[in-house]
């Protein structure tokens, strides 16, 4: 199957999005289907406010159509609603094309938290971006019964997966010569955006014994430094780095509320590192009634009680996610919305 997905969220962006539809990308390749991606560094763009990381594209309606009739895919999946996002759903509309979305991103949430804006008013604008999708692609039944309860319809379900050979235990990083040998043991993890989306402030300011760490980047990184001196703040990190970072800590923390799934979550399990997080949409569906992690309303109660969960629990856990099976589900939600235009016009 030619498959075109359009997203707005797209290398080098570093975020749960770019992972998770770079990693489909490779595991529909390695199956045999053709993947077209349509992404914003094939447009002039310019830095998202507040987030200069995230360029938005501008005016890309003539060039994204452009870029599906040469392609001819038998598919369309519009993944984010930004500029891209956007053109590519009134393009299919106005030719009557299928096209499947996905909700990534609890961008209500997220537009409250920065602006302000009431989440009745982005709520609706999701509806209408969504309404005509064949279907709405979520990666849990939190998620899903959320949607539905705003009025969200044609819901399916695409879950997560996670490199369970990259995040692995790693014991000798627990030493002299891993990336946190400088610290006070026990060490409490957070990986993922410096933003006041994902609520790190409630993680940072837990009084919690050992030390806090905090790999990644984002707009609120120099702030949360001159507030927490005495968190260590590692940076960005990639690869092999990053799961070194997750496999010398003790305990990973995850403070955010407005997770639609949390990859960062199944990455720390695979490591062997015990999840503290709040009982929400997320946690709830990845961790669930497992003994890999804690979910309370106090964080710090959740954090200090998974110190004595199992590593090996953790990891069992994480190898019942598959992006194999994810990658199945996905192509699951595509195969009934087949556009069939341009195989029949070649008839």
């Amino acid at each position: 199957m030619r498959i075109l997905v359009v997203t707005d969220a797209w290398l080098p962006q570093v975020n749960g999005v770019v992972r998770t539809l770079d990693t489909l990308r490779t595991e529909l390749e390695r199956t045999g289907h053709q993947v077209v991606m349509v992404t914003p560094d094939r447009f002039r763009s310019l830095p998202c406010p507040t987030y200069p990381e995230i360029r938005l594209a501008l005016r890309p309606g003539a060039k994204l159509a452009a870029m599906i009739e040469a392609a001819q895919p038998c598919a369309i999946h519009v993944a984010t609603e930004g500029p891209l996002g956007w053109a590519a759903r009134r393009y299919c509309r106005r030719r009557k094309i299928p096209f499947t979305t996905a909700y990534h991103t609890k961008f209500p949430e997220y537009i409250k938290a920065r602006f302000g804006v009431p989440l009745p008013l982005t709520y609706a604008l999701m509806r209408r971006f969504h309404d005509s999708s064949s279907r709405v692609m979520v990666a849990t039944q939190g998620i899903e019964s959320e949607l539905t309860g705003r009025g969200f319809r044609n819901i399916g379900r695409w879950s997560r997966g996670v490199d369970t050979e990259l995040f692995r235990p790693r014991p000798e990083v627990r030493g002299e010569n891993g990336p946190f040998a400088h610290l006070s043991r026990p060490v409490f993890l957070y990986v993922g955006r410096v933003a006041v989306e994902k609520n790190i402030e409630a993680f940072l300011a837990l009084d919690l014994p050992g030390a806090k760490a905090v790999v990644g980047d984002g707009p609120q990184l120099d702030e949360m430094k001159r507030r927490f001196p005495e968190v260590h703040f590692a940076g960005a990190r990639f690869g092999e780095d990053l799961a070194r970072h997750y496999a010398a800590a003790d305990v990973f923390v995850f403070p955010s509320r407005t997770d639609t799934f949390g990859l960062v979550l199944l990455e720390a399990l695979a490591s062997g590192l015990p999840v503290a997080a709040y009982p929400v949409p997320g946690p709830n569906d990845v961790i669930g009634d497992s003994p890999s992690g804690v979910l309370d309303q106090d964080l710090g109660k959740a954090a200090r009680a998974a110190l004595s969960i199992d590593p090996a629990l953790c990891r069992a856990h994480a190898l019942t996610f598959s992006w194999e099976a994810c990658t199945r589900q996905f192509l699951d939600n595509l195969r009934p919305f087949e556009t069939g235009v341009w195989q029949a016009a070649a008839e």
